[in-house]
């Protein structure tokens, strides 16, 4: 007796994104991701004025290296521009102009909570 498997997929569209205002982006500050950790939903940022410890909301943390836009100097939630991967995030920006070894203790302070 012939035994017969029967499979579907489907292909959703997500559209046309909207356009990104680059020129307002870049006139915010520039960081860089110094530190991401699939396992964890904080981050953390390399700007002008120190690390920033930033947590990601929905989604996936970005990429290390990512080259990213916004104001990470001001706690609470912010919207920020991911320019190496070309989409806006939500964020919250738990503490900002860190040395790397607080940011890096801060994190994982965070990452062990429940």
């Amino acid at each position: 007796m012939p035994l017969f498997f029967l499979a579907a997929c489907s292909k959703q569209g997500v559209g046309p994104r909207p356009p990104i205002d680059e020129s307002y982006w870049l006139s915010q500050d520039r960081g860089i991701v110094a530190y991401s950790d699939f396992g964890c939903d904080f981050f953390i940022i390399e700007t002008y004025d120190g690390f920033s410890l930033l947590r990601n909301w929905g989604g996936v943390p970005p990429l290390r290296g990512s080259v990213v836009y916004g104001d990470f100097s001001r706690y609470g939630l912010a919207t920020i521009y991911n320019r190496s991967e070309g989409y806006l995030m939500q964020t919250d920006i738990r503490e900002y102009w860190l040395t790397y070894w607080e940011a890096i203790d801060q994190m994982n302070w965070n990452c062990s909570q429940p």
